[in-house]
This record gives structure tokens, C-alpha cells and sequence, in this order.
């Protein structure tokens, strides 16, 4: 069949005009019979149509059935059926149409074939996806056991805890805060016995650069007195930590504290001076 068919492909065009028309020829004559029972049919219905009486209504529904079978089996005796030729044309026809028949069958092969690449390509995901699971549950096991020696933890200590009293922790706090006057009063001994060492007060037998000016009777204070006023003044007012420069202060220690930082004069009153803000 294989053979054949490939020796008449170069006239497949023309093979399947043949059959179309073959077709068509059948097509026709089927029409033409069936025109020929709609005829009978309504020579049929025009003889039913008589008034019946009750009494041979069924045997009249009878006789008609029976005249319409007449009728059928008379038009089916006039035709004679056609035997199909087996020519070359009808066997290609035939064989395309085994063909067309095994194709399922080839169809249902490539779609099977598919499913098991598909089973295959899932299992091996499952697989994969096992190991995993495995694997996140121990880590998940894991993190259970820390948090349980965690809890564990807690509640150790949380039963050390120890309450405080009040008074316990007001005793404390003074205690902490007469060391911290103690610390401060050292510093400040120890910051006045270095100025007075370093820094006295001027003699009276010094030379003045000016033999006009009348010496004054204002009484001198000591540095370490004058960076205490300065630092009463920022702590008591805040507010206004500037302090009017007396007779009492002496220039050149003036001097000093404004060269070397430690104090500023009022930007409107150069009369008036405080200590620089360290703690801020």
C-alpha cells in the first residue's frame, strides 16, 4: 500500500478531484430521493386527512402506517445501488483513511511518552523537595532547643531578681552624691593651692609705667577667687553668667583668662566677662 502510494503522489491533485466528484454525484442522488419521500410523505398526510370513525380509527392509522412502508420499500426497490470500483483512486482514499484511523493510537504513544517525562521531572522534584524539608527541620529543631535553654535562662533569672527598697535606694544616692562634694572639694583645694602657688598677688614695691597715676586702695583678690566668682555666677544664674569687671580683678590676670580661653567678654559690654561653658 506504502509503495503505491508513493508512486501516484505526483497525481494526488487529480485523484482527490475524482473523489470530490464522486462525492458530489452521491450527495445529489440522496437529494433527489429524499424529495421523492417528502412527496410520498404528503400524498401520505392528504389521505389521512378523511374523517375516521371511532370505531376503525386505529385499523385506518394502521393501513396508513402500512402504505407509508409500502411506498418506502417501493422507491428503495427502484434504485439500484452502485458497487464502488476498487480503481486507484478509491484504494488511496481507503489507505488515507487507515491512516487517518492509526493516528490516534500514534497520538495517544507521544502523549504517554510526554507523561512519563513529566512523572519523571516531578519525582526528582519531590526528591529534592524531601531534603529540604528534612533539612529545615532540623534547623527548626535546633531553634527550639535554643529557646528553650533560653527560657530556661529567663526564668533562673528571674527568680535571682532582688527588690530594692526605697529608703535602701535613697541611701544610695547620697551616698553617691557626698563622694562626688568630697571629690569636688578636693579639686578645688588642690586648684587653689596651684594658683596661689603660680599665680600670687603682685608686691607693692612694683614700678609703675605711668609715675602720674595715684596707686589705688582697692584691695586685690587672688585668680583662684576671681575663676570662683566666675563659677558661682554660671551655676547660680545661668541665665546671665556675666560678671562686671571690678577694681578688685586684676588686669593681667584679666588677660589671662581671655587669651587663653578659659574666660569670654560680653559681645555689647566689654566690661563684662564669664567663664566658658566646658561642661556643655
Amino acid at each position: 500500500m506504502s509503495a503505491n502510494q508513493q508512486d501516484l503522489d505526483p497525481d494526488s491533485t487529480t485523484d482527490m478531484e475524482v473523489v470530490i466528484d464522486t462525492e458530489e454525484e452521491l450527495i445529489k442522488e440522496c437529494e433527489e430521493i429524499w424529495k421523492d419521500m417528502e412527496k410520498c410523505q404528503n400524498k401520505l398526510s392528504l389521505i389521512g386527512t378523511e374523517t375516521l370513525t371511532n370505531s376503525n380509527a386505529q385499523l385506518s392509522l394502521l393501513i396508513m402506517q402500512m402504505k407509508c412502508l409500502t411506498a418506502e420499500l417501493s422507491q428503495w426497490q427502484k434504485e439500484t445501488p452502485e458497487i464502488t470500483p476498487l480503481t486507484e483512486d478509491v484504494l488511496i482514499t481507503l489507505g488515507q483513511e487507515e491512516n487517518y484511523q492509526w493516528m490516534p493510537e500514534v497520538m495517544f504513544q507521544k502523549l504517554r511518552h510526554d507523561l512519563e517525562m513529566v512523572l519523571s521531572t516531578i519525582q526528582s522534584k519531590n526528591e529534592k523537595s524531601k531534603k529540604d524539608l528534612s533539612r529545615e527541620q532540623q534547623w527548626l529543631d535546633e531553634q527550639q532547643q535554643i529557646l528553650e535553654s533560653l527560657n530556661v535562662l529567663h526564668s533562673e533569672l528571674k527568680n535571682q531578681v532582688v527588690t530594692f527598697s526605697e529608703s535602701r535606694i535613697f541611701n544610695e544616692l547620697k551616698a553617691k552624691i557626698l563622694s562626688v562634694q568630697e571629690f569636688k572639694e578636693k579639686l578645688l583645694v588642690s586648684l587653689g593651692e596651684f594658683l596661689e602657688d603660680h599665680f600670687p598677688l603682685p608686691d607693692g614695691n612694683v614700678k609703675k609705667k605711668q609715675k602720674n597715676i595715684q596707686q589705688s586702695t582697692v584691695q586685690l583678690i587672688t585668680l583662684h577667687e576671681m575663676i570662683m566668682i566666675l563659677i558661682n555666677r554660671m551655676f547660680d544664674v545661668p541665665h546671665d553668667p556675666y560678671v562686671k569687671i571690678s577694681d578688685s580683678f586684676w588686669p593681667p590676670y584679666i588677660e589671662l583668662l581671655l587669651r587663653n580661653g578659659i574666660a569670654l567678654r560680653h559681645p555689647e559690654d566689654p566690661t563684662r566677662i564669664r567663664l566658658e561653658a566646658f561642661h556643655q
